[in-house]
């Protein structure tokens, strides 16, 4: 392994790559620092540390966990990539249903070129609404169990913090673009995942708190260790996991040259939508209690909130139901087995012991079912892992829950994974070793060849 990170440091343009991402993730986290005009940050940081300890769920404290803390203290940073993230998933969406944006995603890099472009507007549309609701928000006192945020109140505020959360929110999409085009590692999910890593400090300290004053044993943190390691190795399997589906193609005889006849295999990931269901479930749950703490006299409202509350058991069985519903949906969505079939008929291509065309489909989708049925159930479990832990271990505070699971773990791995896969193949081109042994080995070979 340290023969491997010194490799790193030999090659000129991976060296290159690597401090302009670390420069870009730092000039990032600067700008999470910077307060918006007009906000009392005290009093801000005062009703989160509020929020936090009546355990409300909303989509502040979700929001919150993506941005590192900025909106925690209202940077110009505060919306982070939340906006452009929103706008990728509905394009996604988008892309799947109309025929006009489904034709243009196959029309290669022009078409990619096209929908990043719309991408770019929605999310310009979404910074702004989002920012406008902000502002108001922001202004209402009642909102924050009486704590006055904003000391001067007005359009002139509104219009403040529209411009400055708009185009902080555009300046971090362009950090991420970046990072993509001149450095190491997919730029959007570095910048969440730094989001996230700047909180782990807050949790350890908060963890050895809880050992130092006796409300944590000995035994019981060393329990957290190893399933914080567990935890960690199990992200990792399923995130590689892949169910490989033989498709052999038929030989073809041109004049004299003879064209396919080879086997290859079809890869179906296990976990396909990634954290895109949390995100969609921990927002439908977490809209209740958004628009309870927007109407603090409304009393029915209030109930449904105390309903949705974060370490309740109905909460957590929709959580899990809605991530599984929404882990299908999705897969439905990115996932064609009548297209994939009718392409892999067309060019000679069949599974094994299945008829082509309309008996393909079915077994694709069969195969595809019982996948996503493990992946759902894999990130539930993920999910849900922090109330579990709480509940378990006797701990109050989320946040250190939270750095055993949930969303935060599952987006950490993940990149993590993505960034040593891309330097991996940066070290192989080099004639570098690699991390792993795996790696090490189809590099000499790709050499000797």
């Amino acid at each position: 392994m340290l023969k491997s990170l010194t490799n790193i440091f030999k090659i000129a343009e991976l060296r290159k790559k690597i401090l302009i991402t670390i420069g870009l993730v730092a000039v990032y986290r600067l700008g999470c620092f910077i307060p918006t005009p007009g906000v009392d940050g005290t009093a801000l940081s005062n009703f989160f540390d509020e929020l936090a300890r009546r355990q409300a769920t909303n989509l502040l404290g979700f929001v919150n966990v993506f941005t590192g803390g900025a909106l925690n203290r209202l940077s110009v940073f505060a919306l982070g990539v939340m906006p452009y993230i929103s706008a990728s998933i509905i394009m996604q969406l988008l892309t799947a249903v109309i025929p006009a944006l489904e034709k243009l995603a196959k029309e290669g890099k022009a078409g990619y070129e096209k929908i990043n472009q719309y991408t770019r507007y929605l999310t310009l549309a979404l910074c702004t609404l989002q920012g406008f609701f902000l502002s108001l928000w922001l202004e209402n006192r009642e909102a924050f169990f009486g704590i006055t945020i904003v000391p001067y109140p007005g359009w002139g505020f509104r219009l403040g913090t529209v411009i400055t959360l708009v185009c902080g929110t555009l300046l971090v999409m362009w950090l991420g673009e970046q990072i993509q085009e001149r450095g190491i590692g997919s730029g959007i999910s570095l910048i969440i995942t730094a989001g996230i890593v700047s909180r782990f400090p807050e949790s350890l300290y908060q963890i050895w708190i809880l050992f130092t004053q006796g409300t944590l044993p000995a035994y019981q943190l060393l329990v957290l260790i190893l399933l914080w390691i567990a935890i960690v190795c199990a992200v990792v399997l399923f995130s590689q996991a892949q169910r490989k589906v033989p498709i052999q193609y038929a030989r073809r005889v041109v004049g004299r040259k003879v064209y396919g006849g080879q086997a290859t295999y079809l890869p179906i990931k296990v976990d396909m939508s990634g954290v895109i269901a949390i995100i969609f479930a921990g927002s439908v749950l977490a809209f209740p209690g958004t628009i309870a703490m927007l109407f603090q006299g409304s009393g029915w409202l209030q109930k449904v909130a105390m309903f949705f509350q974060e370490q309740g058991v109905m909460y957590n069985v929709i959580y899990v139901l809605l991530i599984m519903f929404f882990m299908y949906f999705y897969t439905a969505m990115v996932f064609n087995p009548v297209e994939i079939a009718q392409n892999l008929k067309k060019h000679g291509g069949f599974v094994p012991g299945v008829r082509p065309g309309e008996k393909t489909a079915e077994y694709l989708d069969k195969v595809t079912g019982r996948l996503v049925f493990a992946g759902a159930v894999y990130i539930a479990l993920i999910a849900i892992l922090p109330v579990l832990i709480m509940g378990v271990f006797n701990i109050n505070s989320y946040t250190v829950a939270q750095f055993f699971g949930g969303t935060t773990i599952l987006i950490f791995v993940g990149v993590m994974l993505d960034t040593m896969r891309q330097v991996e193949s940066q070290l192989i081109l080099h004639h570098y070793d690699g991390f792993m042994k795996g790696s090490r080995l189809k590099g000499r070979r790709s050499y000797s060849m």
